[in-house]
């Protein structure tokens, strides 16, 4: 994208901030261009948000019914799907899924209770509540 392709419609998810854009100037070499965004962007960031916080809703229903875990709750409240919380944590994927179950959940050690936490930015207590 040239320089002054930029898109400056203005994205309000990016709360009237700037976000930095790779750009070709007209010499020739790429720069670093102040964006405020554009329309389709900030359609498919809300689109994604609407779509996890319905995640969300779904996972608090099936954690009330006990069954998943607070885990999954917590992550997509967080904005995070599972190879985001896999990358975030360093724990394989298929280990995770195994912690939804509401009985592997509750005998997580400390220790890694601490790594969801931290990863979620939660404390060890609220990792394991529903609100």
């Amino acid at each position: 994208m040239r320089e002054r392709d930029v898109p400056q419609e203005g994205n309000a998810t990016l709360a009237g901030n700037r976000k930095a854009v790779y750009a070709v100037a007209d010499d020739g070499k790429v720069r670093l261009v102040a964006s405020r965004g554009w329309e389709v962007e900030e359609i498919v960031t809300r689109q994604a948000v609407q779509d996890l916080e319905r995640l969300a809703q779904e996972a608090r229903g099936r954690a009330r019914a006990g069954l998943t875990s607070p885990l999954e709750v917590h992550m997509y409240r967080a904005r995070m799907d599972l190879a985001l919380l896999s990358q975030t944590t360093g724990l394989w994927r298929w280990r995770i899924r195994r912690h939804f179950r509401p009985r592997v959940f509750a005998r997580l050690s400390p220790a890694l209770r601490q790594r969801y936490a931290d990863a979620l930015g939660l404390t060890p207590e609220a990792l394991g509540r529903i609100d």
